[in-house]
């Protein structure tokens, strides 16, 4: 919970606007923290009620994170705050118009499948550790998932045994972001690549429970990775085979998810199939709302764009030349 010290007014308030929210279906786990925080910050400045005054302090206090995850807290609060105004018009609002600027969006890194086998060289050229002693193995699965499969960072990290069907090639995604549930069918390489990864899973010393991680780590297995952790890991992986991009940039672990989208585009486009009807179907195995999510996904990158304008040519290429002739 995150009451801890004594009651504040705000206490009230933060209980009834997420009662609220979650009898809309919301979870609403994070935005609980925050208030947390800020409820913690209040009362350990002595004061009694959120004000300006104590509003800007606290976001002072991690004024080092990201413009995004900053502007991100400072719009719970808000919401909190409307939420009170409709009973108690006088109360506190933040102003969004001082709120943090956020940061023009960064360009994704699109991992080449070269750059994933060189990957994939680095994982089982890795050593096995006492804290890890699955390291390689859990690794070259990851990457796999992660490329083959797009799934997101916290998505692979939270797979327990009970989650995976290895010889259907099934994943079982519970109640990730959006609140969605779904399975993701896996490719047959990915696939026989589970089925080989469990195969040392499985194994004693392991915990083999089915609610138990599928990428374990710790003695006996009894632990497995949070996503901070996994994405660590899989930076260092990007780091030591040297993928970048043209600029220089190393990628980040959700540009996987961005690769897997462009790379089936680019798929569809080589065995000349209808990109328009098949963007439903990548959008249900993303586990996306609706399509317009799905569409952050697809760059124009110099590669979709040859593949485009030769499927353009072919189709209406005579077309164009008769009318400029």
């Amino acid at each position: 919970m995150y009451k801890t010290g004594p009651s504040v007014t705000l206490d009230r308030w933060i209980d009834a606007w997420l009662a609220h929210q979650r009898a809309l279906g919301r979870g609403y786990d994070n935005e609980e923290w925050i208030l947390g925080h800020l409820r913690c910050f209040i009362v350990s400045a002595g004061a009694s009620d959120l004000d300006h005054t104590a509003f800007d302090l606290w976001c002072d206090s991690f004024r080092s994170l990201s413009a995004t995850t900053r502007r991100g807290r400072q719009l719970v609060v808000r919401k909190l705050c409307l939420f009170r105004q409709r009973s108690e018009p006088a109360c506190f609002v933040p102003d969004p118009l001082y709120f943090v600027r956020l940061l023009p969006y960064r360009r994704p890194v699109i991992v080449e499948p070269a750059q994933v086998l060189r990957m994939l060289a680095v994982a089982d050229s890795l050593a096995p550790t006492a804290n890890s002693p699955l390291l390689p193995a859990n690794m070259r699965l990851a990457l796999i998932i992660l490329y083959t499969a797009g799934l997101r960072r916290g998505e692979l990290a939270r797979l327990t045994l009970d989650d995976v069907e290895p010889q259907a090639g099934l994943l079982r995604i519970r109640a990730s972001k959006f609140h969605k549930s779904r399975l993701v069918p896996l490719s047959p390489d990915a696939a026989e690549a589970l089925r080989t990864y469990l195969r040392r899973r499985l194994a004693a010393p392991f915990d083999a429970t089915p609610s138990a991680a599928l990428l374990c780590c710790g003695a006996g297995g009894r632990h497995g990775y949070t996503g901070a952790g996994l994405g660590e890991a899989v930076n260092r992986l990007f780091v030591t085979a040297g993928v970048q991009d043209s600029e220089g940039r190393l990628p980040r672990v959700h540009d996987i998810r961005h690769s897997f989208a462009v790379q089936a585009l680019m798929r569809w486009y080589r065995t000349g199939a209808d990109v328009q009807s098949c963007l439903p179907s990548l959008s249900m195995y993303m586990g996306h709302v609706s399509i317009v999510s799905t569409a952050h996904y697809l760059h124009f990158v110099p590669t979709m764009r040859e593949l485009a304008s030769n499927r353009f040519e072919a189709a209406f290429g005579n077309i164009v030349a008769g009318v400029v002739s």
